[in-house]
C-alpha cells in the first residue's frame, strides 16, 4: 500500500513540473476577475452642465435624478442619485472590460435638469464620458475606481 501512495505522489509531482507557467497567469486572471468589481461613481450638480461651479460648495446638487450608464447605445446598467447628488454603479469585471467601459461606453442623466431648478432646461440632458482614477483593495476584493470625466449639456 505504501508502495502505492508513493507512486501516486510522485506521478502527482511530476504532472505538475509539466503544467505551463501560463496556465497559472490565466487562472490569476480568472481568480482576480472573480474577486474583484468595477464601480462608477460621481455626483451630479444642479447647473446647465451638471458640474461643480466655480465656488465651489454653494453649487447645488441634483437629488434623486436617473443616472443610466449607456454601451453602444444601449443601457446597460442605471442608478439614482441619493439626496446629495451622488450616484454608484457596481459592474462585474468578468462581463465588462475596464477599456471598453471608457472607449465605449457614457454615463447619461436622464431626469430633467427642470426637476431641480425650474430655471434650467426641461429638454435634453447630461451626459459624460468615463475615466479610471485607480483601485482600491478591501481585503481580498479589487475595485476599479471610475468616475465621469465631466458632464456636458445635450439638447434633445
Amino acid at each position: 500500500m505504501a508502495l502505492k501512495t508513493l507512486m501516486l505522489v510522485c506521478l502527482l509531482v511530476a504532472a505538475m513540473a509539466l503544467i505551463p507557467p501560463i496556465a497559472e497567469a490565466q487562472l490569476g486572471g480568472l481568480i482576480s476577475g472573480l474577486l474583484g468589481l468595477i464601480r462608477i461613481q460621481g455626483t451630479v450638480f444642479c447647473t446647465v452642465d451638471g458640474n461643480m461651479g466655480v465656488n465651489g460648495t454653494a453649487t447645488p446638487v441634483f437629488p434623486y435624478a436617473l443616472v443610466q450608464l449607456q454601451c453602444g447605445g444601449n443601457v446597460v446598467s442605471s442608478s439614482t442619485t441619493n439626496g446629495s447628488g451622488i450616484f454608484s454603479i457596481l459592474l462585474d469585471p468578468l462581463q465588462f472590460l475596464v477599456p471598453s467601459l471608457i472607449n465605449n461606453c457614457n454615463l447619461a442623466v436622464k431626469t430633467p435638469l427642470s426637476n431641480c431648478n425650474t430655471s434650467l432646461p426641461s429638454i435634453g440632458g447630461l451626459s459624460s464620458t468615463l475615466q479610471v482614477v485607480g483601485s482600491t483593495v478591501a481585503g481580498l476584493l479589487n475595485i476599479t475606481n471610475i468616475i465621469p470625466t465631466g458632464f456636458g449639456f445635450l439638447r434633445a
